[in-house]
């Protein structure tokens, strides 16, 4: 081995050492624990079966003018995709060796459209959209994947009733422990 070779392997050495000795001997002092009330607004989730859907209602027109506003910079004209995630067409496609995995052809739940845009969107501004905002832009992804009308009304106790076209085949990837 050369003097440069060794020299190196010596340096790294050092290096990985001191790395650890000094991680071993700091802790993080990243932000603080969360309180109760920060922690009960963002505990949100809605099952399948709706359970804690809040009041509100959404059609697909109203919802065609929150999603221009809101989400057709990040998503595309009317779901297309681009920059981000398609959220229209792909039915038929799973299978394939090009699967698109959209909220019409892949998503099980029409709960699950509500839960996720209310939790996560809009991206920069996550929880900022009302009640009946999300239902309504809930309402203009599924007329826009064909699986429930214009005139279609979405509210706590209609949205659970949506049968999404993939519902039967959805597949989990970590599927629940047996009881």
């Amino acid at each position: 081995m050369s003097t440069r070779s060794l020299t190196a392997v010596v340096m790294m050495l050092i290096a990985v050492v001191g790395y650890t000795g000094s991680a071993a001997q700091e802790t993080p002092t990243l932000g603080r624990p969360a309180t109760p009330a920060e922690v009960a607004g963002w505990d949100i989730s809605i099952p399948p079966d709706g359970t804690g859907l809040p009041p509100g209602s959404g059609t697909p027109e109203q919802g065609t003018v929150v999603y221009v506003q809101k989400c057709q910079a990040c998503h595309g004209e009317k779901g297309a995709g681009q920059p981000n995630d398609r959220l229209v067409g792909g039915q038929g496609t799973l299978a394939s060796a090009s699967p698109v995995r959209t909220i019409g052809s892949y998503w099980p739940y029409a709960t699950t459209v509500f839960d996720y845009v209310r939790r996560a969107m809009p991206y920069t501004q996550a929880q900022s959209l009302t009640n009946d905002e999300v239902y309504a832009v809930t309402a203009y992804l599924l007329h826009l994947n064909g699986i429930i009308g214009a005139q279609a009304v979405m509210n706590a106790q209609t949205l659970p009733q949506v049968q999404m076209p993939n519902r039967e085949n959805f597949i989990l990837t970590y599927p629940p422990p047996p009881k």
